[in-house]
């Protein structure tokens, strides 16, 4: 039955009705309706506004209904207009009039942001486990090639000589920002807007301090129209996980070049591959490939809010309706791409020799070939052309600096000599980056022990 009868003649048209309601995705907050329920009916006998024995009644059967509804025992009517009309509905039949006192001093406009806010609190918890626990993969796959030498790219063309090691852990600064991003994100979300009424608050002598202390959250709205008439909270999220899919799509991209014949850097284990229906050689990185794709539907779930929220006047709207299936199918699809990724990469064989072999190849060490001439007191820009010459005449004579005649660096320029054979090894060019942040084996080491202790404390 509605919540909005008395005023109307007729019965809402089935169609329309079908349109109009949110049970069949609204009805994942089943739980949280009842948590805010409880809390309000508790406040609403605290403070004299309904009988104490009416208001213990309320909360026993409000939290019948939740056992029942996590047991099984009790199905959601998807008949029903929206999870507050069929828990209200449920509540009533249990214990009678008592039930319909329930909505005192409320409305279902605060009512459903309360519930929105408490969801979304609730699967950020998921999702910063299933962040943390990819952040751990990175770092354990990071520290067991601490000093595999791969090639590091800009324009995807071969630049420095890098570890590894140092490339991954890239990803675990990014994932760290995104949890930072997410805690501060919930800071605002944890707020309640029970108590805004529909618009304009309430006669009632509310104590909502005391609600948003039952439920754990933070404080309370400070402006009745703005408690229920924003969703920055839900457009904040789904920009953190848009960004989050912005990482993970960069990650995807790099591991799907890596495992093609051409790179040959890693091999997916199979159980994270798929094959070909027609050629039988092939072993495809699927899922990093979908990882990839669904980057898209989630920058979708943010464009869609944005596009509700941008021209609705205050207060409430029908249109904020759709606030729920964009950010739902946004949480679902990054938590599920992060449960899969991190047990893709865990499981990952890493093809040392390979990276090495790139990485001797496109005369990625021509940089330490020009500082080598700046340590010997030529300015920069000097060495800079005269290494540039010398990879010039390497790739004339199809060598590499490693193997070009010290009388062909001595021709370009009389400060070199034999130790600059040293000086462009490519392990020593690694190791020699020791300034904080770099690539050296020494470095890689120390950042993957300040993030050990970081993940120490989420323990």
């Amino acid at each position: 039955m509605p919540l909005w009868t008395g005023r109307f003649k007729k019965s809402l048209d089935k169609k329309t009705n079908d349109f109009n309601s949110s049970i069949p995705f609204d009805c994942r907050m089943a739980q949280q309706d009842i948590r805010g329920s409880v809390a309000h009916a508790t406040m609403l006998g605290k403070q004299g506004i309904i009988e104490k024995s009416e208001s213990d009644k309320i909360v026993a059967s409000l939290k019948e209904i939740a056992a029942d509804l996590e047991s099984g025992k009790l199905e959601i009517d998807m008949t029903a207009e929206d999870i507050h009309t069929f828990v209200e509905g449920e509540l009533t039949s249990r214990i009678g009039d008592s039930g319909k006192r329930l909505h005192t001093a409320r409305s279902r406009n605060d009512q459903v942001a309360l519930d929105l806010r408490l969801y979304l609190l609730d699967r950020c918890d998921v999702l910063e486990n299933s962040i943390k626990a990819l952040i751990e993969v990175i770092v354990n796959k990071a520290e067991e090639n601490y000093d595999a030498v791969m090639p590091g790219y800009t324009h995807l063309q071969r630049a420095q000589p890098v570890t590894f090691g140092h490339h991954l852990l890239a990803y675990a600064q990014m994932l760290l920002r995104d949890l930072d991003r997410l805690y501060d994100c919930k800071k605002r979300m944890a707020v309640s807007p029970l108590g805004s009424g529909a618009l304009a608050g309430t006669t009632y002598p509310l104590d909502r301090e005391y609600v948003a202390e039952l439920l754990g959250l933070s404080g309370v709205s400070a402006n009745s129209l703005d408690g229920v008439s924003d969703r920055d909270y839900a457009l904040e999220l789904l920009s953190v996980l848009s960004i989050i899919m912005v990482h993970l799509s960069r990650f995807s991209e790099e591991i799907i070049a890596w495992c093609s014949w051409e790179f040959k850097f890693i091999e997916l284990d199979d159980a994270f591959s798929t094959g070909s229906s027609i050629m039988p050689q092939k072993k495809n990185p699927d899922i990093a490939e979908l990882v990839r794709g669904k980057s898209g539907r989630v920058f979708g779930d943010l464009q869609t809010l944005l596009t509700v929220m941008k021209g609705i006047p205050l207060a409430y709207n029908k249109d904020m309706q759709e606030d729920k299936e964009a950010v739902f199918d946004a949480l679902d699809t990054v938590i599920m791409c992060l449960d899969t990724f991190a047990p893709m990469l865990d499981t990952a064989t890493v093809l040392r020799e390979n990276m090495r072999n790139a990485a001797a190849k496109g005369f990625i060490n021509a940089t330490d070939c020009a500082d080598y001439l700046v340590y010997k007191g030529l300015p920069f820009r000097d060495a800079y052309k005269a290494t540039g010459m010398l990879v010039a005449t390497c790739i004339d004579k199809g060598v590499t600096l490693e193997t070009l005649p010290i009388e062909e660096y001595k021709a370009v320029c009389d400060l070199f000599d034999e130790d600059v054979y040293t000086a462009i090894d490519l392990d020593e060019c690694v190791k020699k980056r020791t300034v904080k942040g770099g690539p050296s084996p020494e470095c890689v080491m120390a950042e993957i022990e300040a993030l050990k202790k970081v993940i120490a404390e989420w323990e």
